[in-house]
């Protein structure tokens, strides 16, 4: 479908007149990572997952990305498919892009699922780390690139028992541009910090991280907790910074559970 004037791949599944839950993928994957989500909400729920420009099948676009154009391809993408207001679920980069949509859209979205993100911005350090990050895909390629980000994302424990997953996120990171990758991360560098804001969220909010996130740790979904009144924090067991592919079973119950609350 052409949104924003560039072509977007995404699924949409389960009846259209149900209640509407879109998710945002994390970086640099792609939408096939909520597969197991899907098929888990698709009989009560109307499920839609696609892929943020520049990833998965997906155009990139021309210019730079940031994560207020993520956001408004986001709202776009709701105004195509005649989705007044949604529930979103956002992982990591995904939970940057739903935290700048809420803060500054309230009115679309009626709950918002935090997993495996932060409030922060980049510190001058991850700013750092980003820009090296970026010269050394341009020196080295994307192959070495995805193989040292693997090293970040999984538990210890999914390295032993979750190989057809890690080789699944191997194979999206693979399949992402040098030219998006640099693109994202320069927006990632660049991004605005939203915990100032996280104490004007007035709707409900369910924060999610696996127990061994090292990118986004337990103590940043803690902040965010602390700071959003009402919500709720469940930290998932025998998971990093994929806690949705690495402990489908116990985040699909703790996203079944929210759901039904708000609708």
């Amino acid at each position: 479908m052409i949104i924003n004037n560039l072509l977007v791949s995404y699924t949409d599944e389960g009846e259209h007149g149900s209640p509407s839950i879109i998710f945002i993928h994390g970086f640099p994957f792609n939408k096939s990572m909520w597969k197991l989500q899907q098929e888990e909400l698709k009989d009560n729920y109307r499920v839609i997952t696609y892929d943020i420009r520049g990833h998965g099948n997906s155009d990139a676009g021309t210019g730079d990305f940031s994560i207020e154009l993520f956001v408004k391809d986001l709202l776009i993408l709701m105004d195509t498919l005649k989705i007044d207001k949604t529930v979103l679920c956002g992982l990591s980069l995904g939970g940057y892009i739903a935290l700048n949509a809420v803060e500054n859209y309230p009115e679309r979205f009626i709950a918002l699922i935090l997993s495996d993100t932060q409030c922060t911005a980049d510190t001058p350090e991850a700013k750092e780390k980003r820009i090296k990050a970026i010269e050394n895909i341009k020196k080295t390629g994307v192959e070495k690139y995805a193989d040292e980000s693997l090293e970040n994302l999984f538990s210890p424990e999914s390295f032993m028992l979750r190989k057809a997953e890690i080789a699944a996120v191997r194979e999206m990171i693979v399949k992402t541009s040098e030219q998006s990758l640099c693109n994202t991360l320069n927006a990632l560098s660049v991004r605005k910090e939203t915990c100032s804001k996280l104490t004007e969220i007035k709707m409900p909010v369910l924060i999610l991280v696996g127990k061994e996130d090292k990118i986004t740790p337990p103590s940043a979904a803690h902040f965010m907790f602390e700071n959003i009144k009402g919500s709720f924090l469940n930290i998932i067991e025998h998971a990093g910074h994929l806690s949705n592919l690495e402990n489908p079973g116990e985040f699909n119950i703790q996203i079944k559970q929210f759901i039904a609350s708000v609708y």
